[in-house]
């Protein structure tokens, strides 16, 4: 067996020739480009269509309250008709959405714009959980840690490019026409590795091992955004311009790039109770107001532990799923990490600004206490991941 130190990751750094997962990489990160697009795509459309970007900004809440809505419901599907096949039919219909979604904006008929979005919206709920459960199959149990923060920092790259497409592809139309042909290329890339679908017996999901797990997801999308959401006025506290929250959101993408390619290296699960300790002490002194030295240790503190703790928890939930619900399970997952997220953000809106980073450093302590508490059944954040 490898050691998990330094020197045993260059034995799993094996996981860059799969060209299995960089094939299953490939089709996630198309399918999540049209939604790192979407935010400016909507608002240019109908800025230009009807002359209000206010309903760019209701179109993307529909959009979100369908992918929401429909994250579970597909996510059981894609369990029952087998995965692989589900996700390319789910991916065409969203593809077909997004079109449906320009050819409308032309009739400049508001209500017609609201009801298409909801079918990108709700067919792509599931996508996640779907490609997700798709990466047990191709790679083997002991790369997953490091395929998943591989992954994410993959995903930054692509949150950063997909506003970046909108504006130079210019025009009101050509965003959705990408998105569109990024859903088809995306489906594409499915990997053709079947997981069987169950139609007879369905197993048991043991709901309460998962808890503290999902509390993991949830805590990283409630602390993320008390901070992502709450740049501007963090910097304005310290009597900085507008313009300096840009350098914040560097410094926490940059301390979040770092701290998943230094799990990539080592490629060993970790203990959560760590990260989450780092999440605690992060969020604490953002919340604290100590000046530019406590904002940037804040938030690198947080952005180091970010990636590795979402691994971990992915992980771990992995082993908990069973086969049969695996796509079912990872879109309850996505769901209740941007549940945080939405949580999070009204936070920043209805509390005062030291307070709001205060409710991801209660649930970090949370989530830490559950994990202590079945810390003598089982040894927590080093499980080994069959599948």
């Amino acid at each position: 067996m490898a050691d998990p130190g330094w020197g045993g990751s260059l034995e799993g750094m094996g996981l860059l020739r799969n060209g299995g997962y960089w094939r299953w990489s490939a089709g996630v990160q198309l399918m999540r480009l049209p939604n790192a697009m979407a935010p400016l795509a909507f608002t240019m459309l109908t800025t230009a269509t009807t002359g209000s970007y206010r309903l760019g900004g209701v179109m993307m809440s529909v959009f979100v309250v369908a992918e929401l809505a429909g994250a579970i419901p597909a996510g059981r599907l894609l369990d029952r008709i087998g995965v692989a096949r589900g996700l390319v039919l789910m991916l065409v219909i969203v593809s077909a959405g997004f079109a449906a979604v320009a050819l409308l904006a032309r009739s400049g008929a508001e209500a017609a714009l609201l009801a298409a979005v909801v079918i990108p919206g709700a067919a792509g709920g599931g996508l996640s959980g779907g490609f997700r459960a798709l990466l047990a199959g191709t790679v083997e149990a002991g790369d997953l840690p490091r395929a998943i923060s591989i992954d994410v920092m993959i995903l930054e790259s692509v949150l950063i490019a997909g506003p970046a497409l909108v504006a130079v592809l210019g025009g009101p139309f050509w965003p959705l026409v990408v998105m569109s042909l990024a859903c088809l290329l995306a489906a594409a890339f499915v990997p053709r590795h079947r997981v069987k679908p169950k139609h007879a017996e369905r197993s048991d999901v043991p709901l309460k091992a998962c808890v503290p797990w999902l509390g993991c997801m949830f805590t990283v999308g409630l602390l993320l955004a008390t901070i992502e959401v709450a740049t501007l006025p963090l910097v304005q506290r310290l009597g900085a311009p507008a313009g300096m929250s840009a350098l914040v959101m560097a410094i926490l993408c940059g301390a979040s790039i770092a701290g998943n390619a230094t799990y990539a290296w080592r490629g060993t699960t970790g203990d959560a109770r760590l990260f989450l300790a780092g999440f605690m002490a992060g969020g604490a002194i953002v919340a604290a107001d100590l000046g530019w030295a406590g904002l940037i240790v804040g938030i690198v503190m947080v952005g180091l532990c970010t990636g590795p703790l979402a691994t971990v928890a992915s992980v771990n939930l992995q082993a908990l799923l069973p086969e049969s619900r695996r796509s079912e399970g990872f879109s309850v997952a996505f769901t209740v990490q941007a549940a945080g997220f939405g949580l999070g953000s009204l936070a920043v809106g209805v509390l005062p600004l030291w307070m709001s980073p205060l409710f991801g450093v209660v649930a970090a302590a949370a989530t830490c206490g559950m994990l202590a508490g079945r810390a003598r059944r089982a040894v927590v954040g080093t499980v080994s991941v069959t599948s």
